[in-house]
């Protein structure tokens, strides 16, 4: 027998071991740090407009795995912005997979498109429980752009109902996070009108307690890596005292 060809395949193997044993560790590394068992409680309504693009559709399954993941004991709500009102497609419940189920595919069409979102995202302010004990929080998958007043340079952020979305929020103890992804009107054609819905969605956000997400003004980027960052996020900001 040539043992040094038994010696360098025990080394082999024992490497081989050694390394599913760091990938494991590293996975459960990963898991931990994208669970959200470790946070309080939370309300949550999920508004989406419903005129984004279509690569969106695409989005909906990792939706539904981030509602399925929050702590026991939190409520969702899930909403889609359309023309002139928010369809409540399920009011807060604590049954997270009844929540998930009720998310459909965006219509992605101009049918649908409101002048701006922030009109229904109030109405889903006036939809939380004021004497509720869990931290309340929005969800707003959304273009951001506001055209109801014109659109120009003035108009990025500084709207009558982005300052009417902020005072509301403010008002209700409502941190509001924000996905940006293009609509199928004027975000999906112009870098511009990306910026300006872009710049509304971060202050929107920042003047609530919460974050805004995007990656650029051209295309469509998906959703993971908004959810993993979304994640880390609500772990630091809602983390359970111990």
């Amino acid at each position: 027998m040539d043992y040094r060809k038994v010696l360098a395949w025990a080394v082999a193997f024992l490497i081989a071991i050694s390394s599913v044993g760091i990938a494991s560790a590293k996975s459960d590394d990963n898991n931990e740090q994208r669970s959200l068992q470790s946070i309080e409680p939370l309300n949550l309504a999920v508004l989406i407009q419903d005129d984004l693009v279509s690569q969106v559709a695409n989005e909906i399954g990792v939706t539904k795995d981030f509602i399925r993941s929050l702590p026991e004991g939190s409520q969702v709500m899930v909403g889609y912005i359309t023309t002139g009102t928010l369809q409540v497609r399920q009011p807060f419940t604590t049954d997270l997979e009844k929540a998930a189920k009720s998310l459909r595919i965006p219509l992605a069409s101009r049918g649908t498109s409101a002048f701006n979102p922030y009109v229904e995202v109030i109405e889903a302010l006036r939809k939380f429980d004021s004497n509720g004990m869990n931290a309340n929080a929005v969800l707003l998958i959304s273009d951001g752009l506001d055209t109801s007043r014109g659109f120009d340079s003035t108009a990025a952020g500084q709207t009558l109902d982005i300052e009417r979305t902020i005072a509301e929020a403010n008002k209700r103890h409502v941190s509001i996070f924000s996905f940006y992804a293009p609509s199928v009107g004027l975000t999906s054609r112009s870098q511009l009108a990306a910026s300006y819905g872009q710049s509304s969605l971060n202050r929107v956000s920042n003047e609530t307690g919460g974050r805004a997400f995007f990656q650029g003004t051209t295309g469509f980027v998906t959703f993971d890596s908004y959810f993993s960052r979304l994640r880390d996020t609500l772990n630091r900001q809602y983390a359970r005292a111990r």
